[in-house]
């Protein structure tokens, strides 16, 4: 393909991103705002369960706004190719600003039972397959209206949104946090990001009603070649199915991994693992995204130069390399009281063969652990504290040794749907020795602020947000290129939307449940590690650069 001479951006060209970018900031914020929440939301609407299990759940809930997505992008894809990109994402904004207002003003578990968490969740799930149809639709959007060579540049400010999103998020609740301050931001502060979203709701649609349909779609429905069918046509005809499946499996599956561990988990990481205080870790992380944003447009504008899989695919193989140390540094820089227990006085749990449950049950309460060795995960657990597991010999109850000390758990007698008094005061004393011995362990209950090297911190966050720069920069110009006009929306939301909605959305809740099974700290990140090597394998097998491909082509 012939070299195309490389002119400014134009004024209306400037107008589409800044338009499309801003909507979608606004849809990242609103999604965003429960997840950096979960803590809190577990309280408020799953304070039926046990803590652990709550906090699992809480995810669960988060996670569903993922699950949900493809069918938002079947949805809304569809009728992006038949009627138009414009008024499909006018919609979708529509319906995630309702939704999250409303969750603002939602009563919680204690005034309405059962019912907040259903409708929690449903709104969540709303959230989603407006989410669906938002992406597919704004990449397209830019994409159709950027001129050849310039793709990877003009889509990459589409990849800001979502990082500009949580960045967003995270400066609001900090500021509500700070006026009301914790403790009533705890109670009803929460419900203010919320609320306040109705505001920038309306100024989002403002600005997208005033945008003109792309140019590639009025070509083709001037030509009356718009698909009837782009369902069928996308999925049904193996020709697109199989270029659908290598973009999920060979591009946006690790992708979704690395962005989801970089920024989400990272956070998660911070607050219940490393027990840094919220503000200070959002704080931290927000840093890190100021510094780490510009890149999605320095990867995106190479992507034009050298091409959009090397960059991806390098990004894939660093976070695969990487993770495992970084994260263990970000132990060392946030909590080194933690760090240096777990090397003095390293725990661990043995127990017979078979006698632990799957402690990542997320509808589990503390009566359904019966057995010696459940109790004792269950409560090491619930204080985040690493360990490590073995078999024992033979028969009899779990020991938990810290140290040189060891602490045989107790087991648990349900009467009526309670553990009975004396498995509740047996249990009691097991909990306060553990308790008590991990403190003269040097075990901290939290991270001691005087020791947590910020910049430190900052320097480890910023890396894994340059990765998920590289895999998510160019990956909007690369799915667009990938398919024909007819079909795009369709054909790219779908394999987006299930890599990010399912392999990426439930990343956090999958890698806890994994922590919390296995015990050791840093498990959960085998998850994105063996996903991301999955896409790098196939990837590097069998997709094909797209930076010179014809966008405007039918077949």
């Amino acid at each position: 393909m012939a070299q195309t001479e490389i002119r400014p951006m134009s004024a209306e060209e400037r107008k589409v991103i800044f338009a499309s970018s801003l909507g979608t900031v606004f849809e990242w914020y609103d999604f965003y705002l429960y997840g950096s929440l979960a803590a809190i939301i577990a309280k408020q609407f799953f304070s039926g369960l046990d803590p652990a299990a709550a906090f699992i759940f809480a995810l669960l809930a988060f996670a569903a706004g993922f699950i949900v997505r493809p069918f938002g992008a079947l949805f809304f894809g569809r009728l992006g190719d038949m009627i138009g990109r414009k008024y499909t994402f006018l919609v979708t904004i529509l319906l995630m600003g309702g939704a999250t207002f409303i969750v603002g003003i939602l009563p919680n578990y204690a005034s309405i039972g059962v019912a907040a968490p259903i409708i929690l969740i449903c709104l969540r799930m709303l959230q989603g397959l407006a989410l669906g149809g938002e992406y597919g639709g704004a990449a397209t959007y830019v994409a159709e209206h950027a001129p050849d060579g310039r793709r990877g540049a003009y889509t990459a400010w589409i990849q800001t949104t979502a990082t500009l999103g949580l960045f967003l998020s995270l400066m609001v609740i900090l500021g509500t946090r700070t006026i009301v301050g914790e403790e009533a931001f705890g109670d009803w502060g929460w419900r203010v990001p919320f609320i306040v979203s109705i505001l920038l709701l309306a100024v989002s649609v403002w600005i997208r009603l005033s945008m003109n349909e792309s140019p590639a779609f009025q070509k083709m429905k001037a030509e009356g070649k718009t698909s009837k069918a782009p369902l069928s046509e996308a999925f049904g005809q193996w020709k697109n199915l199989k270029v659908v499946l290598l973009a999920l499996f060979g591009l946006v599956a690790g992708q979704a991994v690395v962005w989801y561990s970089g920024q989400f988990y990272a956070l998660f990481f911070l607050t219940s693992v490393l027990k840094v205080d919220g503000s200070t870790a959002n704080i931290l992380v927000a840093v890190s995204l100021i510094i780490g944003t510009p890149f999605f447009v320095i990867f995106g504008t190479l992507s034009d130069k050298i091409g959009r899989k090397p960059i991806i695919m390098a990004g894939l193989l660093l976070a695969i390399l990487t993770y495992f140390p970084l994260f263990s540094a970000l132990t060392q820089a946030a909590n080194p009281a933690l760090a240096e227990a777990q090397e003095k006085n390293k725990i661990v749990v043995t127990a017979a063969a078979g006698d632990c449950s799957f402690q990542g049950n997320p509808v589990a309460r503390e009566i359904d652990f019966t057995k010696s060795c459940d109790i004792a995960k269950r409560f090491l657990a619930q204080n985040s504290v690493s360990y490590d597991n073995a078999v024992a010999a033979a028969a009899g109850p779990a020991i938990v040794k810290i140290g040189d000390k060891e602490i045989a758990a107790p087991t648990g007698t349900v009467v009526s749907s309670k553990f009975d008094a004396e498995s509740v005061k047996n249990i009691a004393a097991f909990k306060k020795e553990v308790s008590e011995t991990l403190k003269a362990a040097g075990y901290p209950p939290k991270a001691d602020p005087a020791r947590v090297d910020k910049l430190k911190i900052i320097l480890i966050l910023t890396v894994l947000v340059i990765y998920v720069t590289m895999v998510y920069g160019p990956i909007a110009a690369m799915l667009v290129e990938m398919f024909p006009t007819r079909i795009r929306y369709t054909s790219m939301s779908l394999p987006y939307h299930i890599g990010n909605g399912w392999f990426g959305g439930l990343m956090p809740t999958i890698a806890f449940a994994m922590v919390a099974q296995n015990g050791n700290m840093y498990y959960g990140l085998w998850y994105p590690i063996i996903i991301a090597g999955m896409s790098l394998v196939i990837g590097m097998l069998f997709v094909r650069e797209t930076k010179d491909n014809d966008i405007y082509s039918q077949d």
